[in-house]
């Protein structure tokens, strides 16, 4: 009886421990996102690279109407990757942040 208790309390810590982790986890991810915008905006106001919603704009224009999903920033290269689906396939385009030019695609 004894040694049933202790599994009960056991796989009730493990329990315990994977909710803290995935409760961890993505306050994590949000701050890298932080990082990230906080890198974006940096860059636009040093003048390196064009506000997004400029970029964001003249992709738009030559996406013949897939859907827009999100974008990072990369800072190291001043370059934005934006993420569109259209069919049911996603598109990710790399634009240059200094130009907006799109500098490449890959589905």
């Amino acid at each position: 009886m004894r040694m049933m208790m202790n599994w009960k309390s056991l796989t009730a810590g493990i329990g315990a421990v994977a909710m803290a982790l995935t409760l961890v986890v993505p306050a994590a991810d949000a701050g890298g996102r932080r990082d990230e915008q906080d890198a974006a905006r940096r860059a636009m106001l040093d003048g390196q690279v064009m506000p997004f919603s400029m970029i964001k704009r003249r992709v738009d224009a030559q996406m013949n109407g897939a859907t827009y999903v999100g974008s990072e920033f990369h800072p190291s290269s001043n370059r934005y990757r934006l993420k569109y689906v259209r069919d049911g396939k996603v598109m990710w385009v790399d634009a240059d942040g200094r130009t907006g030019d799109i500098i490449g695609m890959a589905r």
